[in-house]
Parts: structure tokens; C-alpha cells; sequence
């Protein structure tokens, strides 16, 4: 099973593929829709993604809501 094709929901903890500029590479799931907005656990930037997008970029899941 792909990543893509695991169940992310709201307020679960993920692992992206490519680090934040800041080190962080565990993010925080803030919004779903049409576009996903994660926010990053070291700095608390936010980022929107399509969910398509988000879905190719993400490595893992790290904790379920």
C-alpha cells in the first residue's frame, strides 16, 4: 500500500519527504478539503498544498489524531 492511498484525517502528525527550510520535517494536519493546510511543527509556519500535491510529498504517517 502507498502512502497516497493511506487514510490521513485531521490533526494527525505526518513526515514529509523534503525537510522545512527550518529542520522540521513533522508537520501538523490544520485543515482538509479541496486543498490540505499542514503546519509546520518546529517554526508553526502553515503551508496549503492541493490534496494531490500533498498526497505525492508525504512519507508517513508518524501519529493518527
Amino acid at each position: 500500500m502507498t502512502v497516497a492511498e493511506k487514510e490521513f484525517a485531521l490533526h494527525d502528525v505526518v513526515e514529509m519527504k523534503k525537510p522545512h527550510p527550518c529542520g522540521e520535517n513533522r508537520w501538523k494536519i490544520i485543515r482538509m478539503g479541496m486543498d490540505i493546510r499542514i503546519k509546520c511543527l518546529g517554526c508553526e509556519h502553515s503551508v496549503m498544498l492541493p490534496r494531490k500535491e500533498f498526497a505525492r510529498k508525504i512519507k508517513k504517517i508518524i501519529e493518527k489524531a
